[in-house]
């Protein structure tokens, strides 16, 4: 990559970062929650979208986010703010998945809305 391609691309991921502090603030479901929450919600969501959703085991076994403890936490902050549910596949009743809400769509769809403004500006 040469020089000029690196300083765009860096501006380019600034300017997203910018345009994610602003909607970050504002959003009514994602101005209480930490990065930690953040980062927590990103798992749940990618791993859902691959058809491979977490079990509540498999998040509190995340220790590259946080301790179990601390994910304990984050899920409850994450269910309070609307943005993932606990459910149920199938017969078995035992094991709750992981899955993101409306509302966490509706907040990933805003983000990648934002990757093209911060792309196009």
């Amino acid at each position: 990559m040469n020089f000029n391609t690196i300083l765009l691309m860096k501006k380019t991921y600034i300017r997203f970062l910018s345009l994610v502090h602003v909607l970050d603030s504002t959003s009514t479901h994602v101005s209480n929650i930490d990065q930690t929450a953040k980062q927590l919600l990103n798992v749940i969501a990618l791993r859902h979208a691959q058809d491979k959703p977490l079990n509540v085991t498999d998040a509190m076994a995340l220790s590259a986010i946080a301790s179990p403890a601390t994910i304990h936490r984050k899920l409850d902050d994450l269910r309070e703010s609307g943005l993932i549910d606990q459910v149920f596949e199938g017969k078995d009743r035992r094991t709750k998945y992981l899955v993101p809400t409306p509302n966490a769509d509706e907040y990933f769809a805003e983000l990648g809305n934002l990757m093209q403004k911060a792309h196009l500006a």
